[in-house]
């Protein structure tokens, strides 16, 4: 251990190093291989990329390990921790611009890795071209880790003379108070999953485009890469709007935030490319659509990561101003102007063969579903970047807050809500009016009984009562779905209900799963709507004091101190009452870290499926000694992380691979060999 203590740093940075040179020789092996056609180069370029992926690994393993033994030395150690540091949090390198750097790199080889031992004895014409595309992407960021954000950097001390000595401090600076929260550990992984994920469907387009093999064999070989991708990017989202929720103490969980914007467009363009490439493959339409959103997702992942790091917007999530930001949009210019070179290059082939044979149809659905996330993708980007805009043109940056994404927006994802339950009432090609009165008839009666009730009985606000409504269409027309295809399977294999509900879904993996995915934006876009009967109101309570908020009483039983080695920490103990009955207990705190000398509120939550009762302990009246409690009312936010829950569920089971695939796949791989089709 006193070897690695020692020669920890300098390990990793020499990791780092034979990283990108082998990237670069990756690179070059393959576009060898490609253009004297030889399998063995190829091979060698295989390699190549698996020793990137031991290399990066490995200075990971030596960044954790001088984060965890405290080396004070490494100056990303002394920022980012400090002794007292629980092991839990020091584990979390990429709390940094270099760890989250690195943390990209690491995602990044572990994606070109398995995608290229996935793919190693088959697909040679399009396979040498991601190694390449994903190779020159590894090569960037590790630039960025090896000469501008270098995680194993020294702290020195320099002397008259010039000379320098290492320079160990007695303690660090702590990590950032916001993010000691288990969630911090598990969502930007999470999401970097999904930014980093998208580069292979990405690679594959690009591929497509250099080789020419624009059929939708590339779609078939990306699908399941992009659905696991998008998978993430869903996760992480909801993870990092349950974090905000959790942590910053303002009783919501979405602010229309430009780092939290710029993790929403890469996920609205993947849902389009999802829903587009259907139509590719079933009716041979939407190329250019398909190779321009794959393109458009991956440069929304690499512009979010640009609007992170470069200093150009504030945000709660944002790095420190630095000069990374001109590297990434240099990048992020240089790869939209080939990609478009190839897009325009490879127009005629890219015609579609197919075409819209009506207005009233699935293809024309999927279509309007694409028009309208892409307006909202604009939406959102515009009013990102609009400040930075107003700023360089006027010298006044005129700030966007939530108002206007929010009128822009909502009336968008109310329409989207509409499109996700009509879609399916659609029929392929052409749909006849007396199909569709047909087909919409009892979703429709059931939306229009319930939003009646809804009326009465629950709100007449404009969007939540259209929310609702819409809501109950789509379950409506999605339970309709389940049940005529279990019926069927019924009569056909005398199977019970369950057992036939079972097969179906596993049957048919892609639609039935899809149906749960959208079944889950369902319950999401419930517990959003719930916002409309969000209650805050703010108190102060002395010991034995009580207080109402709506149905609950709130007594505070204790506000007391404590001290750790971590923290300071004043608190308050409240015995939540619900018709008399003591039914929870809350301990809000307000923490002061020692190391960083940074001050944090620790919200406390009663959660129910019909509403969280929210408290904040803002600080203390020392002159009367009483708790300062913020305190909010929230409905339904239950619904939102309940339906995240669902989404995963649902994408896991269309990620699933069918039978009638694996075997036809298998057949493949044992007829093709990599050096065939290069």
């Amino acid at each position: 251990m006193e070897f690695l203590d020692r020669y920890a740093g300098p390990i990793g940075n020499f990791a780092l190093i034979l990283a990108i040179v082998m990237a670069a020789f990756a690179v070059i092996t393959s576009v060898w291989g490609i253009r004297q056609k030889r399998g063995d180069l190829i091979r060698v370029a295989q390699r190549s990329v698996y020793t990137v992926f031991v290399s990066v690994v490995f200075a990971s393993f030596c960044l954790i390990y001088l984060l965890v033994t405290s080396n004070m030395n490494i100056e990303y150690v002394a920022s980012y921790t400090n002794h007292d540091l629980p092991y839990f949090f020091k584990f979390t390198f990429w709390a940094g611009q270099a760890g989250s750097l690195l943390l990209w790199s690491l995602l990044l080889a572990g994606y070109s890795f398995a995608v290229t031992y996935r793919y190693r004895n088959t697909h040679g014409e399009l396979i040498p071209y991601v190694i390449m595309t994903t190779m020159i992407s590894q090569i960037f960021f590790l630039s960025l880790n090896l000469w501008s954000a270098n995680p194993f950097s020294e702290l020195v001390t320099v002397h008259g003379d010039g000379s320098t000595t290492p320079f160990f401090p007695v303690d660090g600076r702590g990590l950032n108070p916001l993010l000691q929260h288990p969630a911090m550990i598990i969502h930007p992984p999470t999401l970097f999953f999904g930014y980093v994920g998208f580069v292979i469907p990405f690679a594959f387009a690009i591929a497509a485009l250099l080789s020419g093999q624009l059929d939708d064999q590339w779609i078939k070989l990306s699908r399941r890469w992009t659905l696991f991708a998008w998978l993430f990017q869903s996760a992480g989202i909801m993870m990092g709007g349950w974090w905000a929720y959790e942590e910053l103490g303002w009783g919501g969980y979405w602010a229309w935030d430009p780092v939290e914007n710029a993790s929403l467009m890469p996920w609205l363009t993947g849902t389009a490319f999802l829903h587009s490439v259907m139509i590719q493959e079933k009716k041979n339409m939407f190329k250019v659509w398909n190779v321009t959103l794959i393109i458009a997702t991956y440069l929304l992942c690499l512009f979010g990561t640009f609007l992170t790091r470069s200093g150009v917007v504030s945000s709660v999530h944002a790095f420190a101003e630095g000069s990374i930001g001109i590297f990434f949009m240099t990048f992020i210019i240089i790869t939209l102007a080939f990609s478009v070179a190839l897009v325009i290059y490879r127009l005629p082939q890219l015609k579609s063969e197919g075409k819209l044979d009506s207005a009233l149809s699935r293809e024309s659905s999927f279509l309007f579903n694409n028009l309208v996330l892409l307006i909202s993708c604009f939406a959102v980007l515009w009013g990102t970047i609009f400040p930075v805009i107003s700023e360089a043109v006027t010298g006044e940056k005129i700030v966007v807050g939530a108002p206007f994404f929010n009128k822009v927006n909502v009336p968008i994802a109310l329409f989207l809500l509409f499109l996700t339950g009509a879609g399916p009432l659609f029929a392929w090609r052409k749909t006849s009016l007396a199909s569709l009165r047909k087909a919409f008839l009892y979703p429709s009666l059931i939306a229009l009984a319930g939003g009646i009730i809804v009326f009465i009985f629950l709100t007449q606000h404009l969007y939540g009562l259209i929310s609702f409504t819409l809501s109950i269409f789509v379950t409506a027309v999605i339970v309709i779905e389940f049940v005529k295809g279990t019926a069927a399977r019924m009569h056909s294999t005398k199977e019970n209900f369950l057992i036939a509900l079972k097969n179906l879904t596993w049957k048919n993996k892609p639609r039935y799963g899809g149906y749960i995915v959208h079944f889950a934006m369902v319950i999401i876009f419930v517990g959003i709507t719930g916002v409309i009967f969000n209650f805050e109101t703010k108190t102060e309570l002395g010991e034995g004091q009580s207080f109402q908020v709506k149905d609950y009483t709130l007594k505070c039983d204790k506000i007391g101190f404590e001290s750790n080695a971590n923290y300071e920490s004043s608190f308050s103990v409240l015995g939540v009452y619900k018709d008399g009955r003591k039914v929870h207990e809350l301990k809000p705190e307000y923490r002061m870290y020692k190391a960083s000398q940074q001050p944090t509120t620790e919200v406390a939550l009663y959660k129910t499926i019909q509403e969280d009762l929210y408290v904040v302990f803002t600080g203390l009246d020392q002159t009367e000694r009483k708790a300062v409690l913020q305190i909010y009312v929230n409905p339904l936010v239950s619904w939102i992380w309940f339906g995240t829950e669902i989404l995963v569920f649902g994408t896991i089971i269309c990620l699933l691979p069918a039978y009638t695939e694996d075997r036809k796949e298998v057949k493949v791989r044992r007829k093709e060999n990599i050096g065939e089709k290069i």
